[in-house]
């Protein structure tokens, strides 16, 4: 019997190792590269996503109290990246790739795209999604991201960014103050008039059908009241690059760069600067909830107190490995 008993224990010493192996291959592991941010996404309260150029994605789903890392696959480099519904997002970037998730980000699948240009922006309203990109592509999709059509535009230069109201009115805003505007969902697209917006443009936000605002390089600010088709430059405090653009709950403006945020308190009629504690290379915001984050290359920020102060939120450390429950999710 002793003799037989120190068999299984000495079976159970051999198989064990072979168990642990086993367990760790079938466990996704976290992703050890570095972190460079360059989107953020929430869609749903308290849950938001954060994307790295290098194809990892960071979530949380209380508000950033903790988060967990989630793989894309991606070989090349990714720029930007939308979500549907809370589960379902798409993640787009160099080369043409876009990248497809319906289970929250855990799996990636490809979507074809058609073309090889650079992606750098996209949208969703709805079902309906547009993404925008190097030579002028603006691509949509009317099925929730599944396929995606070319749309014409008017022009061959890079477009930065692309924003839609509704599913009907749109803006995309780019290089050499690329201005465009469609009223029709981008059937068609036309260029607006602004003569005196020459520099590359990174942001374009619309509170209505008619006020809308762009930011770009040299620290460059324009307001359109005609829904875009007309736009007049506005006194900037700073000459740095304008990064993002948008308003909070509180009708606040908000514009980040590289030192901090431009602020408007009378509804985008003019600007000042707002430090932000430090100099963060700031490129995005977002709005989880109803307060605002915002984005740097490897740090977020979340608004707090009367509205205009920031506070880093330290639970993210972008770059580090995860380890424990948190790499399991």
């Amino acid at each position: 019997m002793f003799q037989l008993s120190a068999a299984r224990c000495l079976l159970g010493l051999l198989v064990l190792p072979l168990a642990i192996v086993a367990q760790d291959k079938a466990t996704p592991q976290p992703d050890k590269k570095n972190c460079w941010l360059r989107d953020g996404n929430s869609p749903a309260p308290s849950t938001a996503y954060l994307l790295c150029e290098q194809g990892q994605i960071w979530v949380t789903g209380d508000g950033g109290k903790t988060w967990a890392q989630r793989n894309t696959g991606a070989t090349g480099r990714l720029r930007a990246f939308a979500w549907v519904d809370a589960n379902r997002g798409y993640a787009i970037g160099d080369s043409g790739i876009i990248l497809a998730t319906s289970d929250a980000g855990k799996t990636w699948q490809p979507r074809e795209s058609g073309v090889k240009e650079h992606l750098m922006d996209i949208t969703f309203v709805g079902e309906s999604g547009w993404i925008a990109g190097y030579r002028g592509v603006v691509l949509h999709s009317n099925d929730g991201g599944k396929t995606w059509v070319h749309q014409t535009t008017s022009t061959t230069l890079t477009l930065e960014n692309i924003f839609f109201l509704d599913k009907e009115h749109g803006w995309a805003v780019g290089w050499s103050g690329t201005i465009l505007r469609t009223v029709d969902g981008g059937t068609t697209w036309s260029v607006a008039k602004a003569d005196k917006v020459q520099w590359t443009l990174n942001a374009v936000y619309f509170s209505n059908a008619n006020d809308g605002w762009i930011a770009g390089f040299a620290g460059q600010i324009a307001r359109t009241r005609d829904g875009g088709v007309t736009w007049a430059l506005q006194v900037s405090p700073v000459k740095n690059t304008l990064s993002a653009i948008t308003f909070d709950h509180s009708n606040r403006g908000w514009i980040t760069y590289d030192d901090g945020f431009l602020l408007s308190e009378d509804r985008g009629e003019t600007w000042k600067p707002q430090p932000a504690g430090g100099r963060y290379f700031l490129s995005k915001l977002l709005p989880v909830d109803k307060t605002m984050w915002a984005m740097g290359q490897s740090v977020v920020l979340q608004q707090g107190g009367s509205g205009k102060e920031w506070k880093k939120i330290d639970s993210l450390v972008a770059g580090r490995t995860l380890g424990g429950s948190d790499a399991k999710r």
